[in-house]
């Protein structure tokens, strides 16, 4: 039993913590303290529900329910050899309790120790009539043991004791998403709507496997009946809209995400996809003043700012471009893309130095695409650090080896240092992996491309 705010059933707990304030210790019948407990423990006031365990234990110490409390707070608190010992004890008291197996789970579980868990709650399964809470914490233990499909079969029998468990939907369709079965879980989900057909959940459930394998139209028809059945449900509406975007269909996607707008509050991810219809609709004011709104809403939304930066880069407007990227960064400074195109913003503004510091950072941060390292040796080269340019070169390698561009890039560097062995090398190399990339000798190492030997070898593009 939960407290309600206005009714009889909180006078126990009033009493309670009435008589916590006063230290009058007063009589509650066990029952009472296991709704007093049970209301603390959902509460998360851990102390105050040890306080009940322990005030009803002095006044009821043969409760089995009261001690289950306590091996419940010695297992969050990961007292969990307090716990088993105390569990043993009321296991030996009696061993036809379904609550002492699951509690026994839950420590296995904390254990890691996941198929064992699984076996208790099994035992659990023969000694009760209420399966429906157990079947759903079988299915949970197979999901930290990555087995989908026994997952899977668990919370279908959730379902199959209560049609309106959507916890357990969403954990069936979850299964079926990371097995890739899409087809099936649409099979499942139409069978399921035979027998609830009002349900919305399962009706947007069943748009987004569409949507998966790019059956628009059935998707539109999915979300549809989801909005039928709850002509509130912000989640059928915004899916809609994705769909609508896909369809080209832009002035109808931005009713649907307005419409969730009005439904609930404003939505960082409403706003973004209308300012992006309105960029596709060439309503150009309209795309700045959702993606305005957009950072405004949620400044930790990376898509909102990329957006934004996209949208000047696109219309040639860099300086615009770099002040929102450069507002990104302070915001979050570990962000790779907008480091990449902070990047990119400042070699388009000939800003060499930024723009190879940004690279740097990316490549600080883990983006290793060869892109980068490319870009930022260039940017090297023309800011007269060979050595740098060939170290990155040189680390590049070791991700991607017998690369072309790269080896082209390093022989140029060595022949300009007049260090015409390891030049040579390299331009072997290169022409041995792509004959087709020589030309990077001439664009980047125009004073290369007419030595001699440089000349001699590229001629000779037959070297094995």
């Amino acid at each position: 039993m939960e407290f309600g705010h206005n009714d009889n059933n909180n006078l126990p707990l009033s009493k309670f913590e009435s008589m916590l304030k006063t230290n009058h210790v007063l009589f509650f019948d066990s029952e009472e303290f296991e709704n007093i407990i049970h209301h603390y423990l959902n509460q998360g006031k851990i102390a105050l529900a040890k306080k009940a365990i322990k005030l009803g234990l002095d006044q009821h110490t043969t409760s089995i329910n009261l001690r289950l409390f306590k091996v419940e707070v010695y297992v969050f608190e990961d007292k969990l050899v307090k716990a088993d010992t105390l569990l043993n004890e009321l296991y030996s008291l009696d061993p036809m309790n379904e609550e002492i197996y699951i509690q026994k789970a839950n420590i296995l579980s904390k254990k890691d120790e996941h198929q064992q868990a699984i076996d208790v709650l099994k035992k659990a399964l023969e000694l009760t009539d209420d399966v429906i809470d157990l079947y759903s914490l079988i299915g949970m233990e197979y999901l930290f043991l990555d087995q989908f499909e026994n997952a899977k079969i668990y919370f279908m029998k959730c379902l199959e004791e209560d049609l309106e468990d959507y916890s357990a939907l969403y954990n069936v369709i979850y299964c079926f998403e990371y097995l890739s079965q899409n087809e099936e879980a649409i099979s499942y989900l139409n069978a399921f709507l035979d027998k609830n057909p009002y349900c919305e959940v399962a009706w947007h459930q069943l748009g987004k496997q569409y949507y998966t394998l790019k059956k628009y139209e059935k998707a539109m028809a999915a979300y549809d009946f989801a909005i039928i059945s709850d002509d509130t449900f912000v989640g059928a509406y915004l899916e809609r809209g994705k769909v609508l975007e896909e369809l080209k269909r832009y002035e109808e996607a931005i009713e649907n995400y307005s419409i969730s707008l009005k439904l609930d509050e404003p939505t960082s991810f409403a706003l973004l996809r209308i300012g992006n219809c309105h960029e596709k609709l060439k309503n150009d004011d309209l795309a700045v003043q959702y993606y305005y709104k957009t950072v405004h809403e949620d400044p930790l939304l990376d898509k909102g700012w990329i957006a934004i930066t996209k949208y000047y880069n696109s219309r040639k407007n860099y300086q615009k471009a770099l002040y929102y990227i450069n507002k990104a960064i302070n915001i979050d400074s570990e962000n790779v893309i907008y480091w990449k195109l902070y990047s990119q913003i400042n070699q388009r503004l000939n800003f060499y130095e930024e723009a190879e510091r940004g690279f740097k950072k990316t490549l600080e941060l883990g983006n290793y695409e060869l892109n980068t390292w490319l870009s930022r040796g260039d940017l090297l080269i023309k800011l007269g650090e060979p050595q740098a340019a060939i170290y990155n070169f040189e680390q590049a390698q070791e991700f991607y080896p017998e690369n072309a561009e790269l080896e082209y890039r390093l022989a140029g560097l060595y022949f300009s240092l007049n260090e015409n062995d390891k030049g040579t090398f390299h331009l072997k190399n290169g022409i041995l992996y792509n004959k087709e990339y020589a030309f990077i000798i001439e664009e980047l190492f125009p004073e290369v491309s007419k030595k001699m030997l440089v000349k001699k070898l590229l001629k000779n593009k037959s070297i094995s």
